[in-house]
């Protein structure tokens, strides 16, 4: 790679030719204020608060837009620079109602910081006193136009980054506001619940309501760690203080989604108002009753030792990497069971692995949706799709259901008219095929016919079920065969039908889950498992990409791990299948 030779306030850098001034001197670890800009947005150099001076410039350059040329000289923090950032700075805050003892982000908030920088101690110029409406109708978020100083933050974030296009500018001047949709109440607008506008906003102008006044950012610990509501794995922050979750952030950082996050990864997850289990229960004389560990385990651990092939084990795919690899070996390979199924349907291998990522969709010029909703069940990947389209891409969306991409397609075929999808796949030059549960055997077999030309992308239910696929969990189940049944269903809320039904009513039936339910009230041994906040582990995505959890809160209660709840299982039957998470992780790489 080319390099060009700048000098940035008397210090030597080298940057890649094309880089901006801003980004040269992050390289050299020089500090330049910004507020419009931000890592994961294009520059727009509408803030002026990084402006620089050039040497052979006649007016002040915005660092974040201005590229570096060989030999170029530059000074952040010349007498010229500073006034001219104070005079912005001081505009800023005449502009609206910044009041900071009042606002909800005082000692978050970037224009605040900036103030303090450059020694703002008092009102330059009068504030403005008209009132700016404030709109509470969205579920979880606050826009306070008061506090708005217009860097677009959130409408850019809005376009380039979740491609929905809800946020936009109206009115003129001084009266400009953000607005959904042109002036529709947010909570009624097309806004799809991301928060990504929240987390990119420098003030207090969108604010988190569930965590509003909760502390400051320095006061906060994150927890970086992987989703696991899709089988997606998008990097995430849990935010936490005082051993409680506050909010999730996306990770700016993350390779995998770069910060992007949708309602049932951010937003869900803190709203879940189902009741927890916090201590094992046994059933006595008909009745549940708690029970320490030890006791359930005992229990557990008799009635498995006596199934005599007779055990039979439904599993979620909503678990870890390490849970499934125990459920393998525990119950198929120790207690010789054949009759494991899953409470998720897979997709089917009709073209073996999956061959691209997720960073592939935003380089194909033609995208083939086929026997699957990922707007429904996996949102991030939607909204990867519709970047792609805003780039010059083509949808063709196959499937025979309603389909959440189907507006933004080019094209709706019936499953059955797949080979016109093919046809134009063939003369496309990037071409990617998603797909999911719902891709049918012919479908398959004719899309197999740009396998060679195409990437190949399955998009798995669930969240760790490429994982399930990977241990050989896919067999078939049936509950009528189970003298004792193991039920691992940990977070997922399922209906389970008429399960108990078709099971006998002298079968034995182990539940190991997270909340209460319809299926944990009927139960004779009910084993209390650790949430998605309160476990460690890893998942594999649907692409095969192995992705670290990591624990941010103490488990509610008395429970556990799901990892641990079957390795406990494991010692009383006394399998050795490691004292740790560590020594589970190192047998199953093995494996």
């Amino acid at each position: 790679m080319e390099m060009a030779k700048i000098t940035i306030n008397g210090q030597a850098i080298s940057a890649p030719f094309g880089s901006t001034i801003l980004q040269a001197a992050l390289q050299g670890k020089i500090d330049i204020p910004t507020l419009c800009n931000h890592p994961a947005l294009r520059p727009a150099g509408s803030c002026r608060i990084c402006v620089v001076e050039v040497k052979g410039q006649r007016v002040l350059q915005t660092a974040c837009t201005f590229p570096i040329t060989d030999g170029m000289e530059v000074q952040t923090e010349s007498p010229r620079v500073v006034a001219a950032r104070k005079l912005v700075i001081d505009l800023l805050f005449s502009e609206r109602n910044h009041y900071c003892p009042f606002c909800e982000m005082s000692g978050n908030c970037e224009l605040q910081a900036l103030g303090y920088r450059y020694g703002l101690d008092h009102w330059v110029y009068p504030t403005y006193t008209r009132a700016f409406p404030l709109d509470a109708s969205h579920k979880y978020l606050l826009m306070d136009h008061n506090r708005c100083v217009l860097c677009g933050r959130c409408m850019r974030g809005c376009s380039e980054i979740v491609a929905n296009h809800t946020l936009g500018l109206r009115q003129r001047g001084a009266r400009s506001m953000v607005s959904a949709d042109m002036g529709m109440p947010w909570g009624d607008s097309t806004c799809i619940v991301c928060g990504t506008c929240a987390q990119l906003c420098p003030t207090g102008t969108l604010t988190d309501k569930r965590s509003a006044y909760a502390g400051r950012n320095i006061q906060m610990q994150y927890i970086e760690t992987a989703c696991s509501q899709c089988s997606i794995g998008c990097g995430m922050k849990i935010v936490t203080r005082n051993g409680a979750v506050q909010r999730i952030e996306g990770n700016w950082g993350a390779a995998l989604n770069g910060g992007l996050l949708c309602q049932r990864g951010r937003f869900a997850p803190l709203f879940d108002r189902r009741e927890r289990l916090r201590t094992p229960l046994l059933k006595r004389k008909g009745r549940q009753e708690p029970a320490s560990w030890e006791e359930a385990l005992q229990v557990v651990g008799e009635r498995l030792s006596g199934t005599d092939g007779n055990l039979g084990v439904l599993a979620t795919t909503n678990a870890t990497n390490e849970a499934l690899f125990m459920v393998g070996s525990l119950f198929r390979d120790h207690l010789q069971s054949k009759n494991i199924g899953l409470l998720n349907d897979l997709c089917p291998e009709w073209f073996g692995k999956p061959t691209g990522t997720f960073g592939d969709l935003l380089k194909s010029d033609l995208i083939v949706l086929a026997g699957a909703d990922p707007a429904k069940d996996q949102p991030v990947a939607s909204f990867l799709v519709k970047r792609s389209i805003d780039s010059g891409g083509r949808l063709i969306v196959v499937d025979g259901e309603e389909n959440g991409l189907a507006p933004f397609a080019f094209l709706r075929l019936g499953i059955n008219e797949i080979g016109q999808a093919v046809e134009i796949a063939e003369r496309a030059e990037n071409p990617v095929i998603l797909y999911g549960a719902g891709l049918t055997k012919r479908a398959a077999e004719s899309l197999k016919q740009v396998q060679g030309k195409a990437l190949f992308i399955a998009l798995e239910q669930g969240y760790n079920t490429r994982a399930a696929k990977d241990y050989g969990l896919k067999g078939s189940f049936s509950p009528s065969a189970a003298k004792v049944l193991y039920l691992l269903l940990g977070e997922q809320s399922w209906d389970s039908g008429d399960l108990f039904a078709q099971v006998g009513k002298e079968t034995f039936v182990i539940v190991q889950s997270s909340f209460v339910s319809p299926l944990t009230r009927q139960a004779d041994v009910v084993l209390p498992m650790a949430i998605w906040s309160e476990r460690a582990g890893s998942l594999t995505n649907t692409v095969g990409a192995v992705l670290t959890t990591n624990r941010a809160i103490d488990p509610t209660g008395e429970s556990k791990a799901d990892w641990e709840i079957l390795r406990l299982i494991a010692d009383k039957l006394g399998i050795n299948m490691g004292s740790s998470l560590s020594e589970s992780t190192a047998r199953e790489t093995r494996k």
